[in-house]
C-alpha cells in the first residue's frame, strides 16, 4: 500500500481507503471487511452520520474497539435527522454542526475524529457560521482535521482559504468535471482530494456492458460510455479494468485517497489491488483522457 499526505498536515493516509456505506450491518461480517482492508494496509476509513441513520457508526465503534489508532477516521455532518425519523433537512448551521459531530464520535466510541467533513453544502449557506462550527471542533480537540464533501466549485472555493486539510468528490474518467475546475485549484493550495466514485457506478469495470445505462451516464451517450470502458479495459487487460479507472484519478497529484465501498472482504481486495498496479504512464492515461470528452460544470461556478 502506498501513503500519501493529507493537505499540509503530517497525516499519512493510504491511497486506497475503505468507504463503510455499504458495510453489512452483520458485525462479524463487517469486521472480517474491516480487517481485510487493514491486512493490506488501509487505514483510511470514510463513514458519515448519515449512512444507515447512525448504524454504521455504531457498529464500527465495535469494531475499532481497542486498536483505535490503528485507523485514521472520516466522518460528515450536515444533514439533520433524528434517529427513527426517515425524514432529514439541510442543516449547516454552527450549532447543529457541532452537536453532530458530538453525537458521531458518542456513536463510534471514540474521543476525536481525524477527519470531519461536512457533507455537502450550497453557496447560500450561513458558510462563515458553518467555517467557526469546525474550527471551534479543532480547537476542542475533538477533530484533528476538517474539510468538505463538495463537487460543486463555487462553494469548494469559498472554503478552500478556510483552513480545510481535504475536499471529496466524486471524479472518474467518466466525470472528469474537477479536471477542468477543481483538481490543479486545490493542489496548488495544498489541499488534497479524496476521491468517491472513481469506478461509476462499475461502468469502467469488466462488467462495464450489463452496468451502462441505456441513457448512457451524464453526458455522455452509452456507446461513447461503452468506447471509454473498452480502452479501460485494453488498458491493461479487462479483468483489471476497475484497478485502471482507480490508477487513472490517481494520477493527479492532487489525489490523496480514492475511497471504495466493499461489502465483502473479496471486494476489498479487488479496490486495494490497483494500489498494486502500476502506476499508469503518461501514455496511457493520454489515451484515456482521449477516449471520452471531458464534462464540465454547467452550474456552482460563480
Amino acid at each position: 500500500m502506498n501513503y500519501r499526505q493529507l493537505g499540509n498536515t503530517d497525516i499519512q493516509i493510504s491511497e486506497i481507503g475503505l468507504g463503510t456505506m455499504s458495510l453489512p450491518l452483520d458485525q462479524k461480517k463487517a469486521t472480517a471487511i474491516v480487517d481485510a482492508a487493514l491486512e493490506k494496509g488501509v487505514n483510511y476509513f470514510d463513514t458519515a452520520d448519515l449512512y444507515k441513520y447512525g448504524e454504521i457508526e455504531e457498529l464500527l465503534s465495535k469494531i475499532i474497539k481497542g486498536r483505535r489508532d490503528d485507523f485514521i477516521l472520516a466522518s460528515k455532518g450536515g444533514n439533520h435527522w433524528e434517529k427513527g425519523k426517515d425524514d432529514w433537512f439541510w442543516d449547516p448551521s454552527k450549532a447543529y454542526i457541532k452537536e453532530a459531530c458530538k453525537a458521531s464520535l458518542q456513536r463510534l466510541g471514540t474521543d476525536y475524529l481525524d477527519v470531519y467533513q461536512l457533507h455537502g453544502g450550497t453557496i447560500d449557506d450561513p458558510i462563515d457560521e458553518t467555517i467557526e462550527a469546525f474550527q471551534e471542533l479543532q480547537q476542542e480537540g475533538l477533530i484533528r482535521e476538517w474539510g468538505i464533501s463538495s463537487i460543486r466549485p463555487n462553494v469548494i472555493k469559498r472554503y478552500a482559504d478556510a483552513g480545510i486539510s481535504s475536499v471529496m468528490m466524486q471524479y472518474s474518467l467518466l466525470d472528469r468535471r474537477p479536471e477542468e475546475a477543481m483538481l490543479d485549484f486545490l493542489h496548488s493550495l495544498g489541499i488534497s482530494v479524496i476521491v468517491r466514485g472513481p469506478v461509476a457506478k462499475g461502468m469502467l469495470s469488466a462488467k462495464a456492458e450489463e452496468k451502462v445505462p441505456e441513457n448512457g451516464y451524464l453526458g455522455h451517450t452509452r456507446a461513447k460510455v461503452m468506447r471509454a470502458a473498452e480502452k479501460v479495459q485494453q488498458t491493461r487487460g479487462r479483468e483489471a479494468a476497475a484497478q485502471t479507472a482507480i490508477q487513472y484519478v490517481l494520477k493527479h497529484p492532487a489525489v490523496t485517497s480514492v475511497v471504495a465501498g466493499a461489502s465483502t472482504p473479496q471486494q476489498v481486495f479487488e479496490n486495494i489491488g490497483a494500489s498494486e498496479l502500476e502506476p499508469l504512464t503518461d501514455e496511457e492515461h493520454a489515451r484515456l483522457q482521449g477516449s471520452i470528452q471531458a464534462e464540465i460544470y454547467q452550474q456552482h461556478r460563480n
